[in-house]
């Protein structure tokens, strides 16, 4: 006797990720299960009394979107504080500054994100000064879009005690001016943080990036708060048609709020959460990772991974560098490890059986990442390890064919790209230089020399939407006459952000895509995504979102 199915998508555009059977009209469910994926006919014969049918009116029905790199307390949080895209010149940054400080009279550092590097324009970089003629009187701190640089005022150095400067450790700075004091510019995590803990979350969102450890003497006040930011922002992640989620920042806290969740059915999305290896930590460290992989294991929550930071990014001219930038070319920078720690570390997590994801943005970073790599490889062999290289926004030609002779992931943003629909193309085209242009997020030059390939935002980096991030993947130009066209189809796009982000999390067997026994993880989007022009495919909207069987966004 067949099962009735519990839920069924008919007369849908059904895009499976099953390279056996790539279209359909209609996906079955019973349980948290894919029961059916076939004509409509046949699966409407499914149906019982208590079946629930949607009608998906030819829009496109396929695999949840799996963001394959994310901060999920920072972006949870950032759906609270002032967002400055799109926001230039000083008169529209003090008119937004001053309304959010209005609607937060209570907030004892006021943040805002998103500010572009160029936010003032023809007034030049961002200072104290600027933002002290904003808002003299209270503590405010802005970050740049990438969140590796930020810009506090007077009120706000001066509470966190960076006015006069500070060691802030090897490839952070507290920026100095000429009369001997701060700036105003902090770049890099360190730098940052002295800052945002004093806000009203005490920087818990940002802890498992800063130290990777956990909040101390937290209150059960403060832990609700925690879960209810959380909560919201997973909420909104699965109104974007996400199914899972691999957050880039981790701690043993947001693994156990999590699970928390996850205990009280109110987790609308799977999630893992790495074990984040600093660089003052002692190797033995990598042994806590060991055990979390044990402890958090479900299909929901897993702790299964070590994230690594090689260096910081290049409009602050953090990223490590070979040859210099292109308007600094005796500045390389230093990386956040030595060649000798990482290669310790990788090769240390690979023989635990660890996922080791690093995020190298510069090209010695990059390189450098793919030699510890093969160190791995030499010390322990070769494993099915799929490691991970993060952002890869400039590679020198030398190591691209190394992605795929070391099986190492290539996890890239094409929302990222200067001049796409997020950020701007200065400061970053100039700081690249001219000559690197045609190896800068350089997606189909990898793609094309064999790299598996997954795709995510980085959120609250740029915004979560898989449509937009997919718009500039399909759409994006060449900065100048000859250089590669880097861009991706359709297709490919669609699988690297469902099957292939399976693959690299080892669920390949069980998510990622439409067929019978597979994990119901499904998103009905609002019209034929397939039919839609490359540059309208931002437009697309999640009608429906189903993770585990259960649906967790509807539309109105």
């Amino acid at each position: 006797m067949s099962q009735t199915a519990d839920l069924i998508i008919r007369n849908a555009r059904v895009l499976t990720m099953d390279e056996t059977a790539p279209k359909a009209e209609a996906v079955a469910i019973v349980g948290n299960r894919i029961l059916a994926v076939g004509g409509n006919d046949e699966v409407m014969a499914l149906a019982g009394g208590s079946t629930r049918v949607i009608d998906a009116k030819s829009a496109t029905v396929m695999p949840g979107f799996n963001e394959a790199h994310m901060h999920i307390f920072m972006g949870s949080l950032s759906l609270v504080q002032l967002n400055l895209h799109a926001v230039h010149g000083f008169e529209a940054m003090k008119s937004a500054i001053l309304d959010y400080a209005a609607n937060n009279p209570d907030e004892p550092v006021l943040l805002a994100y998103s500010a572009d590097y160029g936010i003032l324009g023809e007034l030049g970089p961002t200072t104290r000064h600027h933002l002290d003629a904003i808002l003299p009187d209270r503590p405010f701190m802005m970050y740049a879009p990438d969140h590796h640089t930020a810009w506090a005022n007077t009120a706000a150095l001066k509470l966190a005690d960076l006015l006069h400067g500070r060691d802030v450790g090897i490839g952070n700075e507290v920026v100095m001016g000429e009369d001997g004091l701060a700036t105003g510019e902090l770049r890099e995590t360190n730098a940052i943080t002295p800052v945002a803990r004093l806000a009203s979350t005490g920087g818990r969102e940002g802890l498992g990036i800063a130290t990777g450890g956990d909040p101390e003497n937290l209150t059960p006040e403060q832990r609700a708060v925690d879960r209810a930011i959380l909560k919201r922002g997973l909420e909104y992640c699965a109104s974007e048609g996400l199914t899972s989620l691999q957050n880039f920042d981790g701690n043993l806290y947001q693994l156990e709020l999590m699970a928390d969740l996850e205990a009280a059915g109110e987790l609308p999305v799977r999630i893992r959460i790495p074990f984040h290896m600093k660089n003052f930590m002692d190797l033995s460290m990598l042994n806590k990772a060991a055990q979390w992989k044990k402890r958090f294991a479900s299909d929901m929550v897993r702790g299964d991974f070590v994230k690594v930071f090689m260096d910081g990014v290049i409009d602050s001219q953090t990223a490590y560098m070979l040859d210099g930038y292109g308007d600094r070319p005796d500045y390389d920078c230093e990386p956040l490890f030595t060649a000798e720690a990482f290669d310790a570390v990788a090769t240390k997590a690979d023989s635990l059986g660890l996922q080791v994801a690093v995020h190298a943005i510069g090209s010695a970073a990059v390189r450098q990442t793919l030699d510890g790599y093969e160190a791995a490889i030499k010390a322990n062999g070769k494993r099915d390890s799929r490691h991970r290289i993060e952002h890869i926004e400039i590679i020198h030609p030398d190591d691209i064919p190394r992605f795929k002779e070391l099986g190492v992931v290539a996890s890239m943003q094409p929302v990222h790209v200067p001049g796409g629909s997020c950020f701007p193309l200065e400061p970053t085209v100039t700081r690249l230089g001219e000559d690197r242009w045609k190896y800068a997020y350089a997606w189909r030059t990898l793609k094309d020399a064999g790299a598996r390939m997954v795709f995510a935002t980085d959120w609250p980096i740029s915004p979560v939407s898989p449509f937009e991030c997919i718009q500039n993947a399909l759409t994006r130009k060449p900065w100048r006459k000859g250089d590669p066209d880097q861009r991706m189809t359709l297709q490919e796009s669609l699988y690297a952000y469902t099957a292939e982000g399976a693959w690299v999390e080892f669920m390949e067997d069980r998510k990622g895509k439409l067929k019978p026994g597979f994990l119901a993880d499904i998103v009905v989007l609002s019209q034929d995504i397939e039919a839609a022009a490359p540059d309208r495919v931002a437009d697309v909207r999640p009608r429906i979102t189903i993770c585990d069987g259960r649906i967790t966004h509807e539309a109105p």
